[in-house]
């Protein structure tokens, strides 16, 4: 189970919320306890045209309602082609399943998760006020939040987009959800949920946030967002949260065995990577380094326990086939390695 609120998060909210927070601290003790058991020893299984984000697509799409039970997938409350409920959650998660599929199918030509027409499903109102939002290797799950720490989970569409690219990553390159790997992982969700949300909105590269999870922290939060691609270790600086860690530069890389070897943390390193190579290139990020990234998932080349070198030198090598030996997307792409402390050897 791949969650959007990593588990360092929790803790801190569990541990320190309290006084200030006290249904936040409950709720966060709740979903730790839900999530550690699935912490261990978890193991996640040509030319494409320039396309506006109005070009429309043909998903699936299905939404339940937990009804405030941790049991799923709960009651069906909208179909495919169905009019808006009027229920919030229902109806953002609706159209950000949409907004997910339509720049898969329209941009990288892939129908749904798995390449194959998979319908769409998600469940919300998980949970008594659950902090956390998650792809269970089936549907996404959305919590309601605390209200004191986090809003519910479907007001960030880089949060739906990010839980949905982990479905892409299990039926494509299914990288170990461990160390490196793990964290690559996690970084390919970050990448797609941003890119979801540029291509909704139509933002180039220079006028994008670069932000994950914006929207899900409440007015009483020092904080912008789960996670910054762009500046890794600045999305929140808060009393009770602390300071967002995630480091931006392999020198600051963080060993641990929590979080399944850091999978939250580490991601900032190719997070920046990523986001530095788009905003270098301008324009639309989709065009560019989305589609370098999409072809390396797609490639069959990378192993389940790929690290960041490994990933680094594919993307290069992606960029060279898609766009040309020493093109600007290459050297794009190499820079932003680079300068998170990654060396791609030249050819």
């Amino acid at each position: 189970m791949q969650q959007i609120v990593p588990p360092y998060l929790l803790d801190r909210i569990a541990e320190a919320a309290g006084p200030r927070f006290p249904i936040a601290a409950a709720a966060a003790r709740r979903a730790l306890l839900r999530e550690r058991p699935a912490r261990l020893g978890i193991e996640p299984l040509p030319e494409l045209p320039s396309v506006l984000p109005d070009a429309p697509s043909m998903p699936d799409r299905r939404i339940s309602d937990a009804e405030g039970r941790e049991k799923l997938p709960g009651r069906l409350v909208r179909r495919e082609g169905e009019r808006a409920t009027g229920d919030e959650a229902v109806d953002d998660a609706y159209d950000g399943l949409g907004d997910t599929h339509r720049l898969f199918d329209r941009v990288f030509g892939r129908d749904s998760i798995d390449g194959a027409g998979m319908p769409l499903e998600a469940t919300v109102h998980f949970g008594d006020r659950y902090d956390n939002a998650f792809w269970d290797g089936e549907r996404m799950v959305f919590g309601d939040g605390d209200g004191e720490v986090f809003r519910g989970f479907t007001d960030s569409l880089s949060v739906i987009g990010h839980e949905l690219a982990h479905g892409v990553t299990e039926h494509t390159a299914k990288l170990r959800y461990r160390g490196q790997s793990g964290a690559l992982n996690e970084h390919v969700s970050d990448a797609f949920g941003a890119l979801v949300e540029q291509y909704a909105l139509g933002q180039d590269a220079g006028a994008a946030s670069w932000l994950i999870g914006e929207g899900i922290f409440t007015d009483e939060v020092q904080g912008r967002a789960l996670r910054s691609m762009l500046e890794p270790g600045t999305a929140y600086d808060d009393d009770v949260l602390g300071r967002d860690p995630q480091p931006a530069h392999m020198r600051d890389y963080i060993d641990t065995d929590d979080d399944n070897g850091g999978v939250h943390l580490n991601s900032g390193i190719p997070n920046r990577a990523f986001a530095l190579a788009a905003t270098e290139l301008g324009g639309f990020a989709w065009e560019h380094v989305g589609r370098i990234w999409y072809d390396v998932l797609t490639s069959g080349r990378l192993p389940i326990d790929a690290d960041f070198a490994l990933f680094a030198a594919e993307t290069v090598r992606a960029a060279r086939e898609r766009f040309g030996r020493d093109s600007r997307e290459e050297r794009a792409v190499t820079g932003g390695w680079s300068a998170v402390g990654i060396e791609v050897p030249g050819e």
